[in-house]
């Protein structure tokens, strides 16, 4: 009972960290239960993207209310990113357990670097109509769905860190609607990385419904208190808290124990 109730606060960090820095809750939540409480891998990556499902169906009634995502957009690019997301929990059934935690920590170590890369951006404007830009290279944000969603299934995080950037950078969509319109993707990526774990009986209904839980609460709290944090030292702080976790994860990979 103890253990729960510890699972429910670890989800809620993840989910205020996911909220207050536009990361997905899985980010946090796989090496929690991993690492902390022991869970298998594979099953981790499964409530994680249960985890997903539920703050990415909260996110994307806001950011449709309010315009923001592309609808249009989303659904094109989903139909690679559904299909990328079951094969890579197909390919993910067949990997080692022990293979997937050093490719999650690989996935960690990237998402830190790419966090002391990037520089603030403003989105290009106030546009938040979808007739104000054209978009371009639909078929590399095709591919790079496609892959966004093998990532997703693989490894039980949302995409965004993917998607995010090909649709800012190659397809000429404003930055916070390439936010908004991820948003609204990875609930349904993730529901169709879901599926193939539960189908393998690797979900697990208390821990996945008792960290979900966590994860909604401290992305509901995020998104209330985001205007009161400094983000610029939050950032530092997760980016230390991420580097630790790739490398914790990497030698849980490789059989190893860390010195400290």
């Amino acid at each position: 009972m103890i253990s729960y109730l510890f699972m429910l606060l670890g989800g809620l960090i993840a989910g205020l960290f996911g909220s207050l820095l536009g990361l997905g809750g899985g980010v946090l939540i796989i090496p929690l239960l991993t690492l902390v409480f022991g869970v298998p891998m594979k099953e981790a990556i499964g409530t994680s993207l249960i985890c997903v499902i539920a703050t990415s169906s909260g996110a994307a009634s806001l950011y449709v209310k309010k315009h923001l995502a592309d609808i249009r957009l989303a659904m094109t690019l989903e139909l690679a990113t559904t299909i990328g997301a079951i094969v890579g929990g197909l390919v993910a059934g067949i990997i080692k357990p022990e293979v997937l935690a050093i490719l999650f920590s690989l996935l960690l170590f990237y998402i830190a670097l790419s966090m002391i890369r990037k520089r603030t951006e403003e989105s290009g404007g106030n546009s938040s109509a979808q007739g104000d830009y054209q978009i371009t290279n639909l078929p590399f944000g095709m591919g790079a769905s496609f892959f966004a969603g093998n990532v997703s299934g693989l490894l039980g995080v949302g995409g965004g860190v993917i998607k995010v950037p090909v649709m800012y950078l190659r397809m000429g969509v404003p930055l916070r609607i390439a936010t908004a319109t991820s948003n609204f993707m990875i609930g349904v990526t993730a529901t169709a990385g879901a599926f193939v774990y539960y189908a393998r009986g690797e979900v697990d209904f208390i821990v996945s419904g008792v960290t979900m839980i966590g994860v909604f609460l401290g992305a509901l709290v995020g998104s209330r208190i985001l205007h009161l944090i400094k983000l610029e030292y939050l950032k530092k702080a997760f980016i230390i808290v991420l580097l630790y976790l790739s490398v914790e994860m990497l030698f849980k990979g490789l059989h190893l124990r860390l010195p400290f």
